[in-house]
């Protein structure tokens, strides 16, 4: 109620809702493969998964076994939407689906606390397409959106009395939603304590028994917790928890929740969250929930004491800071007595800013799209079946628009069934892992990251020590994707069938012998030793020349 007035506002209402849910899908309409960054590796997996009973090559290359982990959601999607819809397409759709969710999710959460929508929480929408997601955490994204409508129910339930039927319906949801990723269930258990500790308290009782009731009614949360167990004490497990309390990059995650193209705009979009969120303190019109509040300080909590690394799964607080945000953003609502006028100026300006995002990702995709279609043509030029491998330069410091090209060579593999080495391979984090061992180093990711001198901390190769060590009778052909500058002597052996722009297609002539090249020239410099210097290889021709 907003100066006691009962009417729903513009921003509040169902159809309003809908709009945000359309335009959140608007960006995503015209590429026919999303930009996002780990995405088309991802499609690799799901080829394999689909292929390898009726090409049985691939066996020689990647071992694909089902196993009972918590990143399997869309990996178990696509095989009955994929014989309807076609690997691409049915891909696309399910990625569709995750921003509007988010933003419905997000609305819905605002509402069941609030009582209506409060026009602080349009700002929170843009995060529908945060970092996480353009880093192409499909899993991840797609398992945060359901958690966060599956919030917003738990507290309608909670809200209606129907407790009973609550933990009727989040028995199998929780275990559904472990398994579509592990860290959406982490987070809507967070979400769910937090909020049935206010409940709770709010009933009469004091903390701690607010806190021993509230974990008794997030039992029907608990199942996956055996499901966990059971992933990660098999012997096929690896991967390490690691670089816990790094500050520097916390506050970089903090910095870059709508990190995308443009520095000056997503860096400035992400300051007017923060200043949202500090007017919280200090503006007497607007005010936190305690409900959504204390969810804000359990998930910022967890932030802070997440590490970078959680089973050898990179990027861990990363993914969590923007719907930390979102979560915090939503909290806010105006206090009583705040004026209509005021009250729409801020929808107003909450809305303003969620279209300039829109209509800034959406040109950013379109320009992504494009490179993506210049790579889908040399893929055309690569035979079915064979064995490639791709060096996709960059930099030793990381750029603020990344080419979301790190992964496009396994386009090859879904649309092929090429060999690329752009696929992940620990047992236990995802179903998928490459044998290939005469390719040695070079089968799988990292291996098709290259840059222009040895970086501190990478397990990246400069481009002229990986030509110089690649076993080129493991490949047919090498592409090369935007390398840095190196001297044409490492192209021994290496025939240009194609080349579009910083895209060069090479053929290996395995009658010829690749470059000998001493250890001293390649090797990372010792202290006191400099690094050897490069020629600069010749431009390359911005024409398309076919073979």
């Amino acid at each position: 109620m907003l100066g006691g007035d009962d009417r729903l506002h513009w921003w509040q209402t169902r159809w309003f809702v809908l709009l945000c849910a359309v335009l959140a899908v608007v960006p995503l309409l015209y590429p026919t493969i999303p930009p996002l960054v780990d995405l088309p590796g991802h499609m690799g997996r799901y080829r394999v998964q689909i292929a390898m009973a009726d090409n049985p090559w691939l066996t020689n290359w990647y071992d694909f076994r089902w196993s009972l982990i918590g990143n399997l959601g869309i990996d178990l999607l696509v095989i009955p939407l994929a014989k309807i819809f076609g690997l691409e397409l049915a891909v696309k759709l399910i990625v569709l689906t995750i921003p509007p969710m988010i933003v419905t999710g997000l609305l819905w959460i605002a509402r069941e606390v609030h009582g209506r929508i409060p026009p602080t929480a349009l700002f929170a929408l843009p995060l529908a397409y945060c970092y996480p997601f353009h880093f192409g955490f499909v899993n991840f994204a797609l398992s945060m959106a359901i958690a966060l409508n599956a919030f917003a129910l738990w507290l309608r339930l909670a809200r209606t009395g129907h407790f009973r039927l609550r933990a009727a319906i989040f028995l199998p949801l929780s275990c559904l939603l472990w398994l579509c990723h592990t860290f959406g269930w982490g987070v809507l258990g967070v979400l769910a304590f937090s909020a049935e500790m206010i409940r709770q308290h709010d009933a009469g009782h004091r903390w701690f028994n607010a806190w021993v009731r509230a974990g008794l009614g997030c039992l029907p949360l608990a199942i996956p917790m055996a499901l966990m167990i059971l992933w990660r004490s098999g012997d096929h497990v690896t991967g390490q928890t690691a670089d816990w309390f790094d500050w520097r990059a916390k506050f970089g995650w903090l910095s870059m929740v709508l990190r995308d193209r443009w520095y000056i705009l997503d860096v400035g979009s992400g300051a007017i969250l923060y200043l949202i969120l500090f007017k919280g303190f200090r503006d007497p019109a607007i005010e936190y929930s305690r409900n959504l509040g204390l969810s804000a300080a359990f998930l910022l909590a967890v932030f802070i004491l997440l590490p970078r690394i959680v089973f050898g799964s990179a990027y861990a607080d990363m993914r969590l800071a923007p719907f930390m945000v979102a979560i915090a953003l939503i909290a806010l609502r105006p206090r009583k007595g705040l004026s209509i006028r005021h009250a729409a100026t801020l929808a107003a300006l909450g809305m303003a800013f969620f279209l300039v995002r829109v209509v800034s990702t959406t040109a950013s995709f379109f320009l992504y799209s494009q490179s993506y279609d210049q790579a889908f043509k040399v893929i055309d030029q690569v035979p079915q079946g064979a064995k490639m491998v791709t060096f996709i330069g960059r930099h030793c410091a990381d750029d603020w628009a990344y080419s979301r090209l790190e992964h496009i060579p396994a386009i090859g593999l879904e649309r092929k069934l090429i060999f690329t080495n752009d696929q992940w391979s620990m047992a236990g984090a995802q179903t998928l892992t490459t044998h290939y061992p005469i390719a040695k180093r070079f089968a799988h990711d990292p291996s098709q990251i290259v840059t222009d001198r040895w970086c501190h901390g990478e397990w990246w190769w400069p481009i002229q020590a990986s030509l110089a060590r690649l076993p080129r009778d493991a490949f047919d052909y090498v592409w090369m994707i935007n390398p840095p500058p190196y001297d044409v002597k490492f192209n021994a052996g290496l025939v240009e069938m194609y080349r579009d722009g910083p895209m060069v297609l090479y053929r290996v002539d395995h009658s010829k012998p690749g470059p000998v090249v001493p250890d001293s020239e390649i090797l990372p410099p010792r202290r006191g030793r400099p690094a050897p210097v490069p020629s600069p290889t010749p431009s390359p021709s911005a024409t398309i020349r076919r073979p």
